[in-house]
């Protein structure tokens, strides 16, 4: 996966890096509580069923990994950060749902070749830092004939947005890493897994979000749960004047998504990318 000592050793210290960034803060609530609907859209395309074996790569706290264990599949839910599989074993309690939790790499996934009926990801394996490396091992462990389903951001929809306003203030990126809502492109997506796949659809959809009574509620509920800001936020502490202005950008960024209903509240669709394909051989 890497070349010689000093590329392995900056590769593990990218992925501890990784795996600190989604372990701070409060991710199990902002997946139960804002975009719960989306692990079983994704179950439902990749026509999860009973007997099949299902692995959830990026699962968290198991968004699509629970629900397709409801429907009868052999799961397992495998993250770099397995602090999020302990709210996600309590949810799965709760529902009645068995599967197996394990810690992986998605760009070294421990498990053999076409092991996997289905591999799946939602909102997760775009997260994996060099997006070649991770679609090569979602298909490397798909089956031929088996189906592979991402659902990912989309670099023009809001949470591309956010990414996009969150940059300035950001670290540089570690060489060779992208950007995560790329994968939430389609022609992107289809590059990385090129010819090894077929029946590839690609469909843009949104997730209706409206949780937050005002921009700004958005905002302090991003820097307290979601690891991507709060890192972000950690960069700039010492400036209060770039800490202001990054709590301008966030509000107007959800101001600007607001549709406006007449409901009440902030209400925003945030745009995904919902892609599945059939592993060739």
């Amino acid at each position: 996966m890497t070349n010689g000592n000093g590329s392995a050793e900056a590769d593990r210290t990218l992925k501890a890096k990784h795996r600190a960034m989604w372990a701070q803060g409060d991710y199990p609530s902002l997946a139960a509580e804002v975009i719960s609907e989306l692990g079983p859209v994704l179950v439902e395309a990749c026509g999860v069923r009973s007997g099949q074996r299902v692995l959830d790569v990026g699962a968290g706290t198991g968004n699509a990994a629970i629900p397709a264990a409801l429907a009868g599949a052999e799961v397992v839910a495998s993250d770099l950060t397995p602090e999020l599989f302990e709210a996600g074993r309590r949810v799965a309690e709760e529902r009645g749902a068995r599967l197996t939790w394990q810690e992986a790499d998605a760009e070294a996934l421990p498990f053999g070749d076409a092991e996997f009926d289905t591999v799946l990801s939602c909102v997760g394996v775009m997260f994996a830092p060099h997006h070649q490396r991770a679609a090569d091992e979602l298909v490397r462990v798909c089956r031929p004939g088996g189906t592979i389903g991402l659902l990912s951001w989309t670099p023009q929809g809001f949470i591309g947005r956010m990414f996009a306003t969150l940059k300035p203030y950001a670290p540089p990126p570690p060489p060779g890493a992208q950007p995560p809502p790329l994968w939430g492109d389609e022609d992107h997506a289809r590059a990385l897994l090129g010819d090894r796949v077929t029946d590839v659809r690609a469909e843009r959809r949104t997730v209706r979000v409206d949780r937050f009574a005002t921009p700004e509620m958005f905002r302090d509920y991003f820097k307290e749960r979601y690891g991507p800001t709060i890192t972000v936020y950690k960069n700039i502490a010492g400036d209060p004047d770039r800490v202001a202005a990054l709590d301008r950008d966030l509000v107007a960024l959800a101001r600007d998504a607001d549709l406006g209903t007449g409901q009440g509240g902030t209400v925003m669709d945030w745009e995904y990318l919902l892609l599945t394909a059939r592993r060739a051989g």
